[in-house]
């Protein structure tokens, strides 16, 4: 059995020279050794303590700050260090673009071994009170006599005991200590490990926000009342969970409407309140224009959308192609894709349920012809789909990415092994704060 290293708890100083891609300082030992410093940012001068040991770095929290960068500010959430939603807020706003934009380039010229000729303006909307879709963690914890609501702490075996937070949007952020009392208050609050939050645009019985409760055992009558009373007095929809996405079910108001508008194309999307949406509303009408931008779709062209979701790029794309074939993996997305082109009466639009991680042979729409591609996929990356597709039909290829290292790979793919040009690429801040990058790409055949 293998000896677990002992951890040093004695501080030590550290001269920060760089900042890793999840947002922590890096440092050297006088050994050599990189040690990863959390709260600490480049040119910074910190105390340190040891959180982890391991045979090539070392982890480390910042205990005191002795010479602080030019560019640290205060963050404005009480919780920041312990809670694990934000990695960035001790650092300048328009300096933590900078930063994902440099990890990007980064990725690109490490993983991809490309360059793009253009690089893009970085895209930014508010920086607070932006997040209208996450997960929170519940947990009755005895010994503190209470339940927390919250996200994971740093340390991802506990829950932060969040008392606010100014990410997610205000009607959830400003009531996150409501709901851990109403969690507290009901029989079966151990049973209760997660609440999702999702919001959309308001309407006469809810403010368009849903609260999704998952439940391990039946609730009592007792319980189901609480909930509607939060409900109602709130003005969330609330739904129950017993099991997996399809015992999902409305419990108060009887049969909420759940949608988003975008308004720039005069579209209206249905959603389910587990249904993948983009977190930031702002951040995704930008996005959405940009994306259409680079790919500059005339009138008379055919778009193939891989990844296409509920249709958040395919239905503005069908206001102005001549037609637009969406392809997603998630059945249920693809009915609520059908169902919204229906909605906003758009018969140009069609989807198709495909798992793009497969051999896909055997589709119909891959035989049909092309003129442009636009691709948003998971983290994991595009490489299958793209080895697969007839990349010769299309004259350009936007690329949206939520991972700049699997948009690095599949860039190179794209570059060195198919002869496209990776003619512009930039980030897009849908998650400021945090760590994560969202990235864009634009491509053309030589």
């Amino acid at each position: 059995m293998a000896r677990r290293s002992r951890i040093d708890p004695t501080p030590f100083e550290a001269r920060i020279t760089d900042l890793t891609h999840d947002g922590r300082g890096v440092a050297r030992r006088e050994d050599g050794k990189a040690v990863f410093v959390s709260g600490a940012l480049p040119d910074e001068r910190v105390m340190a303590v040891q959180s982890a040991k391991n045979r090539h770095f070392d982890e480390a929290r910042t205990v005191e700050v002795l010479e602080a960068s030019e560019h640290r500010v205060q963050p404005r959430c009480p919780h920041f260090g312990t809670c694990g939603g934000c990695a960035l807020q001790h650092l300048a706003e328009d300096r933590q673009i900078i930063a994902k934009q440099r990890v990007l380039m980064e990725n690109l010229e490490r993983i991809g071994h490309v360059t793009p000729e253009r690089v893009l303006p970085p895209l930014t909307d508010v920086a607070w009170g932006y997040r209208r879709k996450g997960r929170f963690s519940v947990r009755r914890v005895e010994k503190k006599g209470r339940t927390l609501v919250g996200f994971r702490e740093q340390d991802p075996r506990f829950v932060a005991e969040l008392h606010e937070c100014h990410t997610v949007i205000p009607a959830i952020g400003s009531r996150i200590e409501a709901l851990a009392a109403l969690v507290d208050s009901l029989q079966a609050r151990s049973a209760i490990p997660q609440i999702e939050f999702i919001a959309g645009d308001a309407n006469e019985v809810f403010d368009g926000v849903a609260l999704t409760v998952r439940h391990l055992e039946p609730l009592s009558d007792a319980d189901r009342d609480a909930l509607v009373a939060f409900g109602q007095a709130h003005r969330v929809a609330i739904f129950l969970q017993s099991g997996g996405v399809d015992s999902v079910q409305p419990l108060w108001p009887a049969a909420p409407e759940l949608s988003f508008s975008l308004p720039e194309w005069g579209l209206v999307y249905g959603f389910k309140p587990l249904d993948f949406i983009q977190v930031n509303a702002g951040l995704n009408g930008k996005m959405i224009r940009s994306a259409l931008d680079l790919l500059d779709a005339q009138p008379d062209e055919r778009v193939l959308d891989l990844f296409c979701g509920l249709g958040n790029f395919t239905l503005p794309l069908a206001r102005s192609v001549r037609s637009v074939v969406g392809v997603e993996g998630e059945a249920g997305l693809v009915v609520r894709a059908r169902e919204n082109a229906a909605r906003n009466e758009l018969d140009n639009a069609q989807f198709h349920a495909a798992d793009l991680a497969q051999d896909l042979s055997g589709h119909a729409w891959m035989r049909e012809g092309f003129d442009k591609l636009l691709l948003d996929p998971p983290r994991s990356g595009a490489d299958f789909a793209l080895t697969q597709l007839p990349l010769k039909q299309f004259k350009r290829i936007v690329y949206v990415s939520c991972h700049p290292a699997s948009l690095a790979r599949d860039a190179g793919y794209l570059v060195r092994e198919k002869g496209w040009t990776l003619k512009a690429a930039g980030v897009m801040d849908m998650f400021p704060h945090t760590a994560h990058v969202e990235s864009i790409a634009m491509f053309e055949p030589r």
